[in-house]
């Protein structure tokens, strides 16, 4: 079992432990051995190993790392990265904690090197309202869900890393330009955009040339939203959902929505990861960079032309098995498989 604690290994704790993987790996060898052996690790060493992975440290400072000595302060034991010098105790002993041997054990563990994922910085009080959002809407049917607009912006590069291409190349092949994403220096220019879809298929998209304010915002709402519901087809009583950008809850803004009779989906701050039109900007920005714009005005242009190529019904296998078996919302029907 992995221990999740952090890295208060208390002294007599690691004497005990080191003595008894002296005695260990002293045993696994006879007296006339002529060539080195490879010493297994002690479970507590290969503990504390996983210790400094969960503690957020790379393979490079595990390596680096001096493990077993704490800090006593007034009675007490203190926290501490660095506890001692057990990677230097090992290697006197003949066990050498390398790179590749933190690796292993790692992946013995049931571990493995990954991307780490970006996820909005929450505070208590965004993880209270996300918590409180999902309780409210869990027993939602899916006729609910169908009935929102979902709306977002998004920023789309024309040399930019907008997603992740992975080519299959022979060794020393990797300048081949077949090979090769072209970039520029500052990513050579973006555009922004913003668009809606609901469970019918997408709305408008536009580019946003300036510097949005409140006003542009209740602008494009009024030239944008009212006529992609009507596109869309949606039902009496549709519901519309924006994020809490401040242009989006001013006092204006909400006297126009008012005004307009349009209602409004209660959104938790810091939740982006909860609104489904992120699957169709990662899906829009794939299509894009297969395409290749070669400039700004090509890169609006194939925005909009693949924009509106993008299916009513998708399936997001990966997703799907993520999610709650029931009860979680509108389950994605059958038709072209996005990306996952």
């Amino acid at each position: 079992m992995l221990r999740v604690a952090g890295l208060r290994l208390h002294n007599i704790r690691y004497k005990t432990a080191y003595k008894r993987h002296l005695s260990t790996t002293s045993n696994s060898q006879t007296p006339n051995s002529t060539m080195a052996k490879t010493k297994e690790l002690s479970k507590d060493t290969r503990n504390k190993i996983v210790d400094l992975h969960q503690a957020g440290k790379t393979e490079s400072a595990i390596d680096l790392t001096p493990w077993g000595q704490n800090d006593h302060k007034n009675g007490e034991q203190k926290s501490q990265d660095h506890t001692g010098d057990l990677v230097n105790d090992l290697q006197r002993s003949g066990t050498k904690v390398t790179k590749a041997t933190i690796s292993n054990t790692l992946r013995r563990q049931g571990l493995k090197s990954c991307s780490a994922r970006r996820v909005p910085l929450l505070k208590p009080v965004h993880v209270r309202a996300r918590l409180k959002f999902a309780r409210e809407h869990l027993d939602d049917p899916e006729e609910d869900w169908e009935n929102v607009i979902w709306s977002d912006e998004t920023k789309i590069e024309l040399f930019g890393k907008n997603s992740t291409c992975r080519v299959w190349r022979r060794k020393n092949a990797e300048l081949h330009p077949k090979n090769t994403i072209p970039t520029v220096k500052h990513g050579g220019g973006n555009i922004m955009l913003r668009g809606c879809f609901s469970a019918k298929g997408p709305g408008r998209l536009i580019r946003v040339k300036e510097r949005m304010n409140g006003a542009m915002y209740r602008e494009i709402l009024s030239k944008n939203l009212l006529p992609s519901a009507r596109a869309l087809k949606m039902k009496r009583g549709w519901v519309f959902q924006h994020d809490n950008d401040p242009k989006h809850t001013a006092r204006a803004t909400k006297e126009w929505l008012r005004k307009k009779h349009f209602k409004v989906l209660e959104w938790p701050s810091q939740s982006p990861d909860l609104n489904p039109i992120e699957n169709l900007w990662r899906e829009l920005k794939i299509r894009v960079a297969q395409r290749q714009p070669q400039n700004i005005t090509a890169l609006e242009e194939i925005c909009m032309e693949e924009w509106a190529k993008l299916p009513a019904t998708a399936r997001l296998p990966t997703r799907q098995t993520l999610a709650p078996p029931k009860k979680s919302g509108p389950a994605m029907g059958p038709g072209e498989e996005l990306g996952t």
